[in-house]
């Protein structure tokens, strides 16, 4: 009478062993999204006060961009933002095209990123520099600044054709290196997708 027990119980043992894998790799997988969705958020909302700051807060982005970024950063735990996070601040104005009927043209003003030379944080620390897409025609920078907008102010799409002439507005663009626990593991075609590496938040205000 034992013999059927032991055979169901050795087929459940088998089963398992089939399925275990798989489920291993769909548990992965939420916990991947779900901490990228996290890390997400948390950066969404940084660009979101970021830009706050700039367009409302007392301190000048001219000569405290990297207070008000340092003070940004110290909100993100538990991301290593020291390690894996950046920020770039450009202010884009339109500029009235070249007869009353004609659309603005919008143009960079200046553009901040998270070099802290002072706390030798940001790009001083880790290396990370993903390019900006606002804005990647920078060559050369200064405790933070862009130092190549000094002269022509060059085009861009953002908000192109929308803003009044002279009007500013206030770009903040949010980047986290993302690691995934597991990256290029499959296992009998199925795989986990990929999250990142850069997640990217724009905030225009």
């Amino acid at each position: 009478m034992t013999a059927p027990r032991t055979r169901q119980g050795g087929l459940a043992a088998v089963e398992l062993a089939l399925l275990l894998p798989i489920l291993c790799i769909l548990l992965f997988g939420v916990i991947d999204f779900f901490r990228a969705l996290q890390a997400n958020i948390i950066m969404t909302n940084i660009g979101r006060e970021g830009a706050n700051l700039v367009s409302r807060g007392s301190t000048g982005v001219e000569t405290g961009s990297q207070d008000i970024i340092y003070a940004l950063m110290a909100t993100a735990p538990p991301l290593n933002v020291n390690q894996q996070g950046m920020i770039y601040i450009t202010r884009v104005m339109g500029v009235a095209g070249a007869t009353s009927t004609s659309a603005t043209t919008s143009v960079v003003t200046d553009q901040y990123r998270w070099d802290d030379t002072v706390r030798k944080l940001g790009v001083n620390k880790s290396g990370y520099v993903p390019v900006s897409r606002v804005y990647n025609g920078c060559t050369g920078w200064s405790n933070g600044a862009c130092t190549s907008l000094s002269g022509s102010k060059p085009a861009v799409a953002t908000m192109s054709g929308k803003l009044r002439d002279g009007e500013v507005i206030t770009v903040v663009e949010t980047f986290y290196k993302y690691d995934m626990m597991l990256t290029n593991f499959s296992i009998a075609g199925l795989s986990l997708p990929t999250l990142g590496p850069d997640l990217y938040s724009m905030t225009i205000f």
